[in-house]
């Protein structure tokens, strides 16, 4: 069951427009820049008042944060969807390659342009760790449960969220720096695969 699907009816409409607000911001932002997007603008594209925007969120960067965390915990809610009978890795990369939602296909240059500009902000960068250390720890419980460990005592769940983040991260980097742009898909199963296989050396 989603985050969505557990609340009442008025706590479903504002999360549904925390989560416009956050996308409409990280879209203009991305086409534009972020000195050029306001919040009126955000407003206007989201369909709400720019009031309505100050409610939810102090900046433009804390509305992109706030997706940004949204975005990486939603992994952890599909890995906990997927079939109990499925090996770990497998169900693991499903939930990273469903929660890209990036097809097999290249991407448009102008997009990959923008995104690059945006996540080298400086006011996000520290938002962007913390929501690596949110979205780790509650897929480390997850792992945990799954596995019958104890994130707490055990290295395990926590080495496994670990490994899923960097996997993340490290691919889409590749993706990001790839001239002429790439699919990502492909390049975070490789990457989960690698770390499934026990990382071989590959000069072996």
């Amino acid at each position: 069951m989603s985050e969505g699907e557990k609340l009442g009816l008025r706590e479903r409409k504002k999360l549904e427009t925390r989560e416009a607000l956050g996308w409409a911001t990280v879209r203009l932002v991305v086409e534009r820049g972020m000195d050029n997007v306001s919040v009126e603008d955000i407003a206007a594209e989201a369909g709400v008042s720019p009031r309505t925007f100050n409610n939810y969120f102090s900046s433009k960067a804390e509305a992109i944060a706030a997706r940004h965390l949204a975005r990486v915990r939603q992994i952890t809610v599909l890995f906990q969807a997927r079939p109990a009978t499925e090996p770990l890795w497998q169900a693991l990369t499903a939930a990273v390659v469903e929660q890209a939602g990036i097809g097999h296909g290249p991407p448009d240059p102008k997009w990959l342009t923008g995104v690059k500009l945006m996540i080298a902000e400086r006011a996000l960068q520290s938002a962007f760790v913390e929501a690596a250390i949110v979205s780790g720890r509650e897929l480390a419980v997850a792992v945990a449960a799954r596995t019958g460990t104890d994130v707490d005592r055990d290295l395990y769940p926590r080495l496994v969220a670990a490994a899923v983040g960097a996997a993340n991260q490290v691919a889409t980097e590749q993706w990001l720096a790839a001239d002429p742009p790439i699919p990502l898909a492909p390049l975070l199963r490789e990457a989960l695969d690698q770390f499934s296989a026990g990382l071989p050396d590959p000069s072996a």
